[in-house]
């Protein structure tokens, strides 16, 4: 018997043994039979047939005239093209709140990015994460930014800031002071347009003086309002005012307009006939230069596109976009189109935007 038994116990732990080696195991496969993870560096898989491209575009603010006239354009240009192309901005012009809107774009993994950089060197570190993810980047109004595959600018700023100087001091009988305003210190092209117009009164204006420094508007009518009031209060000789953001002139010329002085202070400044409205036609704002911001955002999201299809950008190139036909290429990343404007209360009418 006792044999027996000890022979039933041998027989089950056999038994036991190769249903064990039979059982699945349920220990993890090791990770080098897992699928591997694609680099972070990896471009965007193009999308599967009859999935549009996802293109956005992040401005300095939304619901501002100059910005919604950017958003008809670019939409338009996504539908002429097959591309899923919207445009996002924060509240307030803020280099700090459009970071957020940056990352979460980021994260869902967008087909490409165009920004328009209330400050470029605050956000050069997420627009870097941006292209560490494979995600192209196109900027606008920021040739000084560092971490992007081109930048787009309508025209050479500091001609276009001559430009508005020419249109100043024409305003002014080339003599008096003036005040400058900018959106941001931060805001490449406005400190450009600014320094440009500076220095063409230096070289051809100089009965012209600047009164101050570069006022801070950010992007605010009532700011500019504001602070306009203040300059006319303290400067009681003024003759004139140059300004950078759109909303710029629109809170200047109401400021001046209130004052009674629209027959003895001009009021010149970057901004759409839109924005100026009735202060344009009625003398309070004299004259404005622009480019039309809905070619403008048609033109990043086109170069977005020949990144894509992987087409060759650079000196010359066409865009098939108004004012947009013959780039001209600085340095090894940033485009320069042909497209200024500059109308007073008379021609505006042929800009209806």
């Amino acid at each position: 018997m006792k044999r027996i038994s000890i022979v039933l116990v041998v027989m089950v732990a056999l038994v036991v043994a190769v249903a064990a080696c039979a059982a699945p195991s349920a220990t993890p496969a090791p990770a080098a039979t897992q699928a591997p993870a694609a680099a972070a560096t990896q471009a965007p898989a193009k999308p599967a047939a009859g999935n549009p491209l996802n293109f956005v575009t992040v401005v300095k603010i939304a619901g501002i005239n100059w910005f919604n006239r950017m958003e008809t354009g670019v939409v338009k240009w996504g539908k002429d093209n097959g591309v899923n192309a919207t445009l996002v901005g924060p509240d307030q012009a803020d280099a700090a709140k459009q970071i957020p809107i940056i990352e979460d774009l980021i994260a869902k993994k967008v087909d490409g990015l165009c920004v328009i950089p209330m400050d470029p060197a605050q956000l050069d570190p997420v627009l870097k994460k941006a292209m560490d993810a494979g995600i192209p980047v196109v900027t606008h109004e920021a040739s000084n930014q560092k971490n992007m595959n081109y930048d787009i600018e309508a025209f050479d700023n500091t001609a276009f800031g001559a430009g508005l100087m020419d249109q100043l001091a024409k305003k002014m009988g080339e003599e008096g002071e003036y005040a400058v305003f900018v959106g941001s210190l931060g805001s490449k092209t406005h400190n450009e347009w600014v320094d440009g117009a500076i220095a063409q009164q230096k070289a051809k204006y100089p009965k012209m003086t600047l009164v101050g420094d570069k006022n801070e508007s950010f992007d605010d009518a009532e700011k500019a309002y504001a602070k306009a009031k203040e300059i006319l209060a303290a400067h009681p000789n003024i003759k004139g005012f140059e300004g950078s953001a759109s909303t710029d002139v629109a809170g200047i010329g109401r400021a001046v307009e209130e004052a009674g002085l629209s027959d003895k202070v001009s009021v010149v400044g970057t901004s759409l006939p839109s924005i100026g409205g009735d202060l344009l036609t009625n003398g309070a704002i004299d004259a404005i230069g622009f480019w039309d911001p809905a070619a403008a955002g048609a033109a990043c999201n086109k170069i977005l596109q020949m990144i894509k299809n992987g087409e060759k950008v650079g000196e010359g190139t066409d865009l098939g976009i108004p004012g947009y036909n013959k780039l001209k290429l600085v340095g090894t990343n940033v485009l320069y189109g042909d497209a200024a404007v500059y109308v007073d209360g008379t021609t505006a009418k042929d800009y209806p935007f």
